[in-house]
């Protein structure tokens, strides 16, 4: 009998390690979070809200977060308190030696588009080697700004006249009043997060994760250029190199992916920024969750990584209509029933 158990507990034991390293990767995936309004209203424990943040999906895939305080400023206390510790502990542990995947939300594309312009500066200086970062994956990139933080910032400095309206969007987006703290809302404005490292040295690819459907039952949407996620436009999650008011990522495909010439497409992006996935029916916040919210579309299927993995997405057709009312369409493999983050983490090298 005792031979029995013996067996069955080393049985048991492969099959953990089998399922173990059927989830691991082969690099560091490093999570970045986005604006935490709340925060604005009340500090928090930093750490704590950081791990909230990725409650639903990421937050047991990850092999490490980069937390930050919204109530500071980026290159202030976010960059001196938070990032350069992190940046530091990794390179001293050998962290990203395999490579380090950072995968962000919202502003965490530009918190970390301001880690990829410093962080070889900062270590060398420090007699430390720099961090092997080999790609970013931005979910709603809020490197191009949002003009709700230009919308919050006029309205604290009484440069813009309070109305219902603009209450009712601030008040979705943020979740409360207005407070005193502004903090990272004032690197959000646009020209603010266009003017923030915005050349950075690295060639390190930044692929883009883009949705389309508007949260807060619209109301945020109007003070938006361009088509939006309900927070940011294309111009800014699509990695456009200027505000405009854009439909698309791709200028031959659809947000909900029909084949076809998209004449307010964006028209050029900041370096090393590729569109990948574009979802019809993802919303800011969606885009993060487990939950499949329609079929997924490609605005590029393939890139490389900085060290040569490639990162691809199967794709197929699909013809509707009928005669002269017939239109092609462009999905991802498996977006019928998988979730926007799924396609993504699957698609990360093995």
């Amino acid at each position: 009998m005792n031979a029995i158990k013996h067996v069955a507990a080393i049985a048991a034991l492969g099959l953990t390690l089998c399922s173990t390293a059927a989830l691991s990767k082969e690099h560091k995936i490093v999570l970045i979070h986005g604006l935490q309004p709340l925060q604005l209203i009340s500090d928090g424990d930093v750490t704590a809200s950081g791990q909230d943040y990725w409650k639903g999906y990421w937050d047991n895939l990850s092999d490490a977060l980069i937390d930050w305080p919204s109530y500071e400023r980026i290159e202030g206390k976010i960059a001196t308190d938070y990032l350069w510790p992190k940046l530091k502990s990794f390179s001293q542990s050998n962290f990203c030696d395999p490579g380090c995947i950072f995968v962000t939300h919202s502003t965490g594309d530009l918190v970390a588009r301001y880690i990829i312009d410093n962080q070889e500066t900062w270590l060398e200086n420090a007699g430390l080697a720099p961090l092997n970062i080999v790609a970013t994956f931005d979910i709603a990139g809020a490197g191009g700004g949002s003009e709700l933080a230009d919308l919050a910032v006029s309205v604290a400095q009484g440069t813009e006249t309070w109305t219902f309206v603009i209450e009712a969007a601030l008040e979705a987006w943020l979740g409360g009043d207005l407070g005193d703290e502004m903090g990272v809302l004032h690197d959000l404005k646009v020209n603010n997060a266009r003017q923030l490292a915005p050349l950075p040295d690295a060639r390190i690819p930044r692929l883009r994760f883009v949705g389309d459907a508007t949260e807060y039952l619209g109301v945020t949407s109007p003070f938006i250029k361009g088509n939006d996620d309900g927070v940011v436009g294309t111009h800014s999650s699509c990695g456009g190199n200027r505000q405009a008011r854009f439909g698309s990522c791709s200028s031959q495909i659809a947000f909900n992916g029909k084949i076809a010439n998209q004449n307010n497409a964006v028209s050029g992006f900041m370096p090393y920024h590729y569109p990948m996935l574009m979802g019809e029916k993802y919303s800011h916040g969606s885009l993060l969750e487990p939950r499949q919210a329609g079929k997924v579309t490609a605005a590029s299927n393939q890139q490389n990584t900085l060290s040569g993995e490639s990162i691809h997405f199967d794709t197929y057709t699909k013809t509707s209509g009928w005669w002269i009312w017939k239109s092609n369409y462009l999905y991802v493999e498996n977006s019928a029933s998988d979730s926007m983050s799924t396609l993504i983490y699957d698609a990360m090298p093995n």
